[in-house]
């Protein structure tokens, strides 16, 4: 396991009420709020080492399309949430930090919850060939903190687009209707940006790289009251497993 554990007050930045306050009504609104200014500069810089490291020893690669997302395609390197926990006491020390969690549950309005299934708590993905992409999809669990750790030039895709206030249904997703009902909001991150994601009703997808680049991305998710009383399937876990029953491979 890394030995580059943080303190419990070496995460955060404090932020005061007013950018509390701006940054929860955007994320109401829009499902989103960048939160880069409340994670310290050299946390940031640890966790994307840190990350490169996990993806060097543990990568492993998803090409396929998912049936519970209209079959939207999911092309990158993964490295599991298991294979994280196991292997990383910076991201797990990160993730229980009391700081970092007080503020997100200030920019929510709600308590924040553990993620009761061990194989959603972390992921971190690269994508890195020409189409790689995290199509279409929501979450299981209503929060995520994403860290964008190293991102491709504007022009050459990985940008990040939602639609919120949207609800999935596993069996009929309806994506192609909420595109065509639905403004579609762009945004794109640079290297070392952090931001914090209503992920259950805010339908979001990255752009396809349309060339061959790095994009490594940390997400940390937690889960609302609600989540605590789902049964969820399992046939769809694709991070955790290349052959869930709801996979197709992509054909070439």
């Amino acid at each position: 396991m890394s030995g580059n554990g943080l303190g419990p007050t070496s995460v955060c930045t404090p932020l005061d009420s007013s950018e509390i306050r701006r940054l929860s009504h955007h994320y109401h609104r829009y499902g989103i709020a960048t939160v880069t200014n409340l994670i310290e500069e050299h946390t940031r810089q640890l966790v994307r080492t840190e990350a490169e490291r996990l993806l060097e020893k543990h990568a492993e690669r998803r090409d396929l399309r998912l049936q519970t997302t209209g079959y939207t395609r999911r092309s990158m390197s993964v490295v599991p949430s298991e294979m994280i926990a196991a292997n990383s006491e910076l991201v797990t020390s990160i993730y229980s930090n009391p700081d970092l969690i007080r503020t997100l549950e200030a920019l929510a309005g709600e308590k924040l919850h553990p993620c009761p299934k061990a194989d959603e708590e972390y992921l971190i993905t690269r994508q890195e060939q020409r189409g790689d992409t995290h199509g279409w999809h929501w979450g299981d669990f209503s929060f995520a903190l994403i860290w964008v750790l190293v991102a491709p030039p504007i022009d050459v895709g990985g940008l990040l687009q939602c639609v919120p206030h949207t609800t999935w249904d596993k069996a009929a997703p309806r994506i192609n209707n909420y595109l065509a009902e639905n403004p579609i909001n762009t945004y794109y991150f640079a290297s070392g940006d952090v931001y914090f994601l209503r992920t259950d009703t805010t339908l979001h997808r990255t752009i396809p790289l349309r060339e061959d680049a790095t994009r490594i991305i940390l997400n940390m998710t937690w889960a609302g009251d609600r989540d605590l009383k789902r049964e969820l399937d399992a046939d769809d876990r694709w991070w955790d497993d290349a052959n869930v029953s709801a996979a197709s491979a992509i054909k070439k």
